[in-house]
């Protein structure tokens, strides 16, 4: 049997129409049925690509001039956005991006888990969908022996220089890491040199309470002693009274792991503050913290409206976190129990407890497939469950886990839509029914959506 040629060569310039997007945000375009993913391309338009990279059944282009232009094409509103991998989508609008997250979320359950009955409503999004990041992470550098802040380039650990400021990260942290990188730079606090493994400034994080206007500023050293951190401390302190806390994360290893294990408070106080609705919750420099807080809360909102709860319930809330969720459901459960396998989540989860005067809910340090076990043996029968697995999914024992504790009601909260899938088909083979699936936009600019379902028991006949 002869080997057919893919129709395209590598260095190739041809013309290409894009008939759909993958869930990255690249554009697809076929020649004589031979797919290429190009990024930035939009369904319906035409463009003079480059092929960059050819496969036995499918390729990559590089978009050089679009011909025919979507309507959904915008001009990105940020300089470097080409330049960038911080966010994929801002060349297209943002109806377009919510009706892609939608249709991503849509094929995954179809193609994944087989099933495509299942209403899959419109994408919540953001009335404002820029400015909203309340968490930033800032790699430095020194070039021509100034100190330098921004992301890096795609696919290399090189900063763009030029970028001071990212348009769908809150002001007040773009403010402070441009405060700290100039006083530093002035104190002569060097920066840390990744392939000689010497300097010492790494990372400059900026966590920022948006409902509270508390700024907490994390510098990630190499090393504990730093010359000039006094000075840096006072100048940041009396110019910017917002700033309620300043981290030293101390960081000596040779790793693309941006913190390392000891973290100490130097000015101020160990916790910023925010709140979620009236929930609110004690941030320290390590804790979990969703980045887009009013999203978060549509998010929750609707996890609550599927749990359905009328104040008798027993809720299970598994992958808990700080205890996020957990605090949303015990306002409308009888008791709600948390587990999560990362003990400094549970410490903060309690601690967020304490603060809102919550006391029907008990959290757990351990892995949700093995604590739920044993709390069947001890009696316990949830009748919902809660689930906010990381991107993985959950893990098999923790499926198997909740279809024998039978609970009425199952909501899962999902950040991968193919995790989500495979799930979803576990759960419906065991027993229950996918009733609804609704995607929220929590990182407007971005490939990535979340989606919260619920699913209930099917009644035996």
């Amino acid at each position: 049997m002869t080997k057919t040629a893919p129709p395209v060569q590598k260095n190739q310039t041809i013309e290409l129409t894009f008939e759909d997007i993958t869930h990255e945000g690249d554009g697809v375009g076929k020649i004589d049925g031979y797919p290429l993913f190009v990024p930035y391309g939009l369904p319906g338009e035409k463009a003079e690509v480059k092929v960059v990279k050819v496969k036995k059944n499918f390729g990559f282009g590089r978009l050089i001039k679009v011909t025919e232009e979507s309507e959904h094409r915008v001009t990105p509103p940020c300089d470097v956005f080409y330049q960038c991998g911080g966010c994929q989508l801002q060349h297209m609008s943002y109806e377009m991006q919510m009706d892609m997250k939608r249709n991503q979320v849509q094929n995954a359950l179809k193609k994944i888990g087989h099933i495509d009955q299942v209403p899959v409503h419109p994408t919540i999004g953001m009335d404002d969908p820029w400015r909203y990041r309340n968490k930033v992470q800032i790699p430095v550098q020194s070039k021509d022996g100034k100190l330098i802040t921004g992301f890096y380039r795609k696919r290399s650990h090189e900063i763009i220089d030029d970028m001071d400021h990212c348009i769908i990260t809150d002001e007040v942290n773009d403010r402070m890491v441009e405060a700290v990188r100039a006083n530093a730079d002035r104190l002569g606090i060097p920066a840390y040199d990744e392939k000689n493994h010497r300097g010492i400034l790494r990372h400059i994080m900026v966590r920022s309470g948006q409902a509270t206007n508390q700024t907490m500023i994390v510098l990630v050293t190499r090393k504990e002693k730093v010359h000039g951190l006094d000075q840096l401390i006072k100048e940041i302190t009396e110019a910017n009274p917002h700033v309620k806390s300043i981290v030293q994360n101390i960081n000596p290893d040779r790793t693309n792991v941006i913190l390392g294990k000891k973290t100490k408070v130097l000015w101020g106080e160990k916790y910023i503050y925010d709140l979620i609705g009236d929930i609110k919750f004690a941030i320290s420099a390590k804790s979990f913290y969703q980045v887009n807080p009013p999203q978060t809360k549509k998010l929750y909102d609707k996890a609550l409206e599927y749990a359905n709860l009328s104040g008798n319930e027993t809720v299970i809330d598994a992958y808990c976190g700080i205890g996020t969720i957990s605090l949303f459901l015990a306002q409308k459960a009888k008791k709600v129990y948390g587990v999560e396998v990362v003990p400094e989540a549970i410490s903060d989860a309690k601690e967020n407890a304490k603060l809102n005067n919550i006391d029907n809910t008990e959290f757990f340090v351990g892995q949700a497939e093995k604590v739920m076990p044993w709390w069947q043996a001890q009696g316990l029968d949830p009748d919902v469950i809660v689930v906010d697995p990381p991107r993985k999914g959950c893990d098999e024992a923790l499926l198997q886990a909740m279809l024998e504790m039978k609970p009425k009601r199952i909501v899962y909260v999902s950040c991968n839509p193919s995790t989500l899938a495979r799930d979803l088909r576990v759960l419906e083979d065991g027993g229950y029914e996918t009733k609804e699936v609704q995607p929220v936009d929590m990182f407007p600019q971005t490939n990535h959506i979340e989606a919260v379902v619920r699913l209930e028991l099917k009644v035996s006949n």
